[in-house]
């Protein structure tokens, strides 16, 4: 969810995520949140460039929305609002219409609810991610009256697309629109710079210049001053506050020409502006790809669901799905929302969920994923979860909320820009002073470079190359870069992430992943499969010589531990079933608590379990003694099957190791990691199942609630960051101490909650994934900021020094900031799949 309740004392903490529209570089960033820190009440802030959103912890009692959302206006942004009507069934009277409008009211991210008894609709004003339609309905069922949606109510798809949209047209049409005025304007001038041929004549020209910049500047350029404008009066200079200084200085040497003798520069702030709408507009696509993440997972929720209620079938959005509704899902059809199958078998694609294209079968008692795909049979599944309770609404939220964090690494970038701009203006001035005052210090090296340098003009009049030096220093100076290295390498990490199964919550978790040396393994159910499975079946006396003893064995095991609760009787019933055996019913069954179990099977007498259980009733057992201590020195778990006293063989089962487990051992290894392996199980069996699967330490005998010092003493130990891979269950406080806890699962099985990096699939896959992933994240991360960096410590001498010409400068900034976007999305090329899959295809 977008917004969190956490009671502290006698606080009301809240972690809010608000949109913010407006920002359009590092400083604004900076800007934005240290007005929300001003916020009585705010202890945390952290703004997204790139995902244009703050997430904000507060105290409610202290703080509200109201305030939060004044902050960001008072700074000079906006927080984008929605309006949504819908109908309220049930009102007859005014006292309905006032419930409802408090009830609307209260819900978080309502600004405004007004209720119109005569037409039985309501009007709200909300910010959008806070709440929805479901939220609406939920709120209305609670004090007695039905939501219905409106036909043209807007859908949750249309709300997640607007604002990209809009935005990616906006900077699309400011572009073409600047181009259309300023290639003529470039064409004109070719003559006179190339051939000194100037036409039809010198005071045209010049006038011409200045009309056709008037367009570009201030009609394709309007958004660029104005948001200047708002920024430079709330103390707040941002990047296009030094756009809109240097396009608007030049602008100004076009009128000046008529009356003072200053070149006429018009046409350079035409071309400074389309040049820098053109990076917006490239800019905007970038990080529209950059986000594609999140607008697929919102595009992979049904639309509509098919329902059945009071014997009916009947077809709804799915937004008004409520908990224990029975849904009617056809083949090909998604499922609408999660739940849990009553009826029918099929095979689900659950691709969008854990990265794994194989379909898997689903039946009766089962859990299915909401936006999940059923291929071959007709379903009937009960919804369990709906609206933002699903399995896909909470990866949204948790690849929305990794998107709003920082690397730590990104700090001291943060700094830098929120000093950028203003710095940026005086270094201008001085240059500007500098140049007109003491041109003597700066025209050696000007003379030097113009030697090899083409478009630096020596002979220009001290007047014109100081507007020339300062007009490049405030275009070329890039505080956008320094703002985009981080979100969209986080935008576009995650977003592979979540596609592949893998949710980090956080930029933190990605840099720690980098510095881990030790992953540290909980046992049952991470290395292995966490249920026993049939390992060995040993034929002896009467079928000693069958060769289908096997089967024979198994199945009298089987058929007589059908009556039973215990772990390893439902074990071997279910080998029984995946080996296709049929078998016969049970009478008679008595389970001996510690012992075994007995019972009538086709009119003979069963017994399963331990040798003495098998003593008692007086058939001998010695005969297995060895074979017994063999697979007992395996960490195996031993069961003797007799029937009518005859010992007819041993049954062998053990919590297999998961089929992946050797190879990603193994190319943990040889990515420069340490595994060791962690259990409560004893010694013997720990070290024979760590030897199995190439860990060389073993931490055995150990208590849940000892696991947690465990963690402490391998980070005491300083062999580097510990990682701690768990089920996320009864290992929370040792993922929660590791420096990185990776929760692994199943489906929706999994506690989202509990680690810092989640695994959707119950495969180890996951874990090399996540350490690729995280690596070439934070590579991506230190390349954008290595490089906005290097940029502006290189280019802003140049230009201090008048060897950039002002539309080179613009050129150079803009293509700054696409370079660092792009490479971010260079991360999509990159392939996190273990080398040991790669190799079987």
């Amino acid at each position: 969810m977008a917004l969190r309740l956490l009671r502290i004392g006698a606080m009301n903490i809240e972690r809010i995520q608000l949109p913010i529209s407006g920002m359009t570089c590092a400083s604004c960033v900076s800007h934005v949140r240290q007005a929300l820190l001003k916020v009585p009440g705010v202890s945390d802030a952290s703004v997204n460039l790139a995902g244009e959103r703050a997430a904000i912890l507060f105290d409610s009692e202290q703080a509200a929305l109201s305030n939060l959302i004044a902050a960001i206006r008072t700074a000079g942004y906006e927080v984008p609002e929605q309006r949504l009507q819908f109908e309220v069934n049930g009102m007859h009277c005014a006292s309905c219409v006032a419930r409802v409008e408090k009830a609307l009211r209260q819900l978080p991210g309502v600004l405004e609810a007004h209720v119109n008894l005569a037409t039985g609709r309501a009007g709200v004003r909300h910010i959008p991610g806070l709440v929805d339609a479901d939220g609406f309905r939920r709120a209305l069922v609670e004090i007695g009256f039905q939501y219905q949606a409106l036909a043209e109510s807007p859908t949750v798809d249309q709300v997640a697309e607007t604002r990209e949209a809009l935005a990616h047209r906006q900077a699309r049409k400011a572009m073409l629109l600047s181009w259309a005025f300023t290639l003529p304007l470039i064409l004109w001038m070719i003559p006179e710079m190339l051939f000194g041929v100037v036409w039809p004549s010198m005071i045209t020209m010049h006038l011409g210049m200045i009309l056709l910049a008037v367009p570009v500047l201030f009609w394709a350029g309007r958004k660029t001053f104005v948001t200047a404008w708002r920024s430079a009066i709330h103390g707040a200079p941002n990047m296009d506050t030094l756009i809109a200084l240097g396009a608007g200085a030049s602008f100004i040497t076009g009128p000046a020409h008529f009356f003072l003798y200053v070149p006429n520069y018009a046409g350079i702030a035409a071309m400074i502006m389309a040049f820098h709408l053109t990076g917006r507009y490239v800019e905007a696509r970038a990080k529209g790809r950059a986000s594609q993440a999140i607008r697929k997972l919102l595009e992979l929720g049904a639309k509509t669901a098919r329902v059945r209620r009071n014997g009916v079938e009947q077809e709804i959005p799915v937004a008004e799905v409520l908990p224990g509704d029975q849904l009617v899902v056809r083949p090909g059809e998604k499922i609408p929302t999660d739940g849990r199958i009553i009826e029918g078998q099929s095979a689900v694609d659950e691709s969008m969920a854990t990265g794994e294209s194989m379909p898997v079968n689903r039946g009766p008692g089962d859990n299915v994923i909401g936006a999940t795909i059923n291929q071959d049979g007709l379903l009937i599944v009960e919804a369990t979860r709906v609206g933002k309770d699903t399995f896909l609404a909470q990866v949204i939220l948790l690849v929305e909320q990794a998107q709003t964090t920082k690397v730590p690494i990104q700090a001291f970038a943060d700094r830098v820009t929120a000093v950028f701009v203003p710095i940026i203006v005086v270094l201008a001035l001085l240059t500007f002073v500098v140049w007109l005052v003491f041109p003597g210090l700066l025209h050696p090296l000007l003379n030097w470079s113009g030697a090899f340098v083409p478009w630096v003009n020596v002979h220009l009049d001290n007047f014109t190359l100081a507007l020339i030096a300062a007009v490049s220093v405030l275009v070329i100076a890039c505080p956008c870069a320094l703002g985009l290295a981080t979100p969209t390498a986080l935008m576009v990490g995650s977003g592979i992430g979540a596609e592949n199964g893998i949710l980090i919550r956080s930029g933190e978790a990605i840099q720690a992943m980098r510095d881990v040396r030790v992953v540290v393994f909980d046992k049952t159910g991470t290395l292995t499969r966490g249920l026993p499975e049939v390992t060995d079946l040993l034929p002896m006396g009467g079928l000693a010589q069958d060769p289908h003893g096997k089967t024979a064995l198994l199945r009298w095991a089987a058929a007589v531990e059908q009556g039973s609760e215990h772990p390893l009787g439902k074990a071997l019933v279910r080998g029984a079933r995946e080996r296709k055996l049929t078998l016969a019913g049970v009478e008679d069954f008595a389970a001996v608590r510690g012992q075994g179990v007995r019972g009538q099977v086709d009119s003979r007498t069963v017994l399963v379990g331990r040798r003495s259980f098998l003593n008692q009733k007086g058939i001998d057992t010695d005969l297995a003694e060895n074979r017994m201590q063999d697979l007992e020195n395996e960490g195996k778990t031993t069961m003797l099957v007799a029937v009518d006293g005859e010992l007819l063989g041993i049954v062998a089962l053990a919590d297999t190791l998961k089929p992946e487990a050797v190879d990603a051992v193994r190319e943990l290894k040889e990515l420069g990691l340490e595994a060791i392996m962690l259990t409560g199980d004893n010694r013997r069996t720990a070290r024979t199942i760590a030897a199995e699967v190439g860990i060389d330490q073993v931490l055995a005998e150990v208590l849940p609630e000892d696991k947690l010092n465990q963690i402490k003493q391998l980070q005491d130990n300083g062999t580097g960051l510990v990682a701690m891979v768990g089920d996320g269950i009864n290992d929370a406080p040792a993922l929660t101490q590791a420096d990185v806890g990776i929760a692994i699962g199943t489906g929706t099985d999994i506690a989202i909650e509990a680690a810092d990096i989640t695994l959707v699939r119950g495969e180890l896959d996951g874990v090399i994934g996540a350490f690729k992933l995280s690596r070439s994240t934070y590579r991506k991360v230190v390349q954008g900021l290595f490089w906005a960096f290097f940029y502006n410590v290189v280019m802003i001498p140049l230009a201090i020094v008048g060897m950039m010409h002002p539309v080179l400068a613009e050129i150079a900034m803009a293509t700054s900031s696409v370079s660092v976007v792009a490479n971010a999305n260079l991360l999509r090329r990159i392939s996190i799949r273990p080398a040991y899959r790669l190799s079987k295809n």
